[in-house]
């Protein structure tokens, strides 16, 4: 009696279990199918004219192909190359600092030993609920560490992040302590296993964290609107905004006025052009993010078991 129940529960384990999963795949195919789409309705409408997206509306097959939008953005080839070089050298160099100071940090307050650990994760947790505000940040990046129109001012202030530094922390909190007391047992120092054996079991939270810099990195403007006045070290979404607002300005009546020019003279795409600015800037990421795949969920999941 009690074996036929036991088949019984455990048939009707496996059929939910099956329904969940079914569900499950379900929603992920039609995310999938959305996210797809909207980069296909992207990449459609940047070749669109702006005249057939303002009669037909975006598309994702245009009914005339047009590179309008995509002279205008690369008007000036030169910049772009500046942009895309600063865009890369910065993304590179943030996310290696990073995650340095992330790994380094979050092993320092994962350890049992450590008897400041406590004071140090509500430090920094407390910097996720509290900041410096943006003048006092301004004062000392400009004023103090005189960073101003350098590239440093757009790696920097990026550089320490205390959720990643919380991911790292409940990461280390989860590998065997008893792989790091058979080290220390054999005359293993701190930075020996840190470096030779935490950081080897790390990869999935490491390649995790180091994508989320990499795309903090690569889609900041902010720090070039506030720290940079030279050219030269706009970074790419900051420059793109620029050329997007020049265009927007250029098909307003002030701009038409200060140019001296009919409004169909003057005609510049916008429409069109704010979906090539998205294939400009998002293109790279896409070849970059499959080598980053199969370490994503295993470094989220992982990461987020202990806090």
């Amino acid at each position: 009696m009690l074996k036929k129940e036991k088949d019984v529960s455990q048939k009707i384990k496996n059929t939910d279990e099956k329904i969940i999963k079914a569900i499950s795949h379900i929603l992920l195919i039609f995310l999938g199918i959305f996210c797809v789409g909207s980069f296909l309705l992207v990449l459609g409408s940047s070749f669109q004219t702006e005249k057939e997206i303002q009669q037909y509306g975006y598309s994702m097959i245009p009914r005339g192909f047009s590179l309008e939008a995509y002279k205008a953005v690369f008007a000036s080839p030169g910049m772009i190359i500046d942009s895309y070089t600063i865009t890369i050298i910065t993304t590179i160099i943030g996310t290696v600092i990073g995650l340095c100071i992330s790994a380094s940090a979050g092993y320092v307050i994962s350890r049992k030993n450590y008897r400041y650990r406590k004071i140090l994760s509500f430090f920094v947790f407390f910097t996720m609920l509290f900041n410096g505000g943006l003048v006092p940040t301004y004062i000392l990046v400009t004023q103090w560490l005189h960073l101003k129109n350098t590239i440093w001012a757009l790696i920097l202030p990026l550089a320490v992040n205390a959720w990643y530094i919380i991911l790292m922390k409940g990461f280390f909190q989860g590998l065997p302590d008893s792989i790091m007391e058979a080290a220390r047992i054999d005359g293993a120092s701190e930075m020996r296993i840190f470096f030779g054996i935490v950081l080897p079991l790390s990869k999935p939270v490491l390649a995790t964290i180091a994508l989320f810099y990499a795309l903090g990195y690569w889609n900041d403007w902010y720090l070039s609107l506030l720290y940079v006045d030279n050219q030269k070290l706009y970074k790419l979404q900051y420059l793109l905004m620029q050329i997007l607002k020049k265009s927007q300005f250029l098909n307003s009546e002030a701009g038409r006025a200060v140019m001296g020019t009919s409004e169909a003279a003057s005609a510049m795409p916008t429409l069109n052009l704010r979906m090539a600015m998205c294939v400009v800037a998002v293109g790279p990421l896409l070849f970059t993010f499959p080598f980053f795949q199969k370490y994503f969920v295993k470094g989220i999941t992982v990461g987020s078991v202990k806090g």
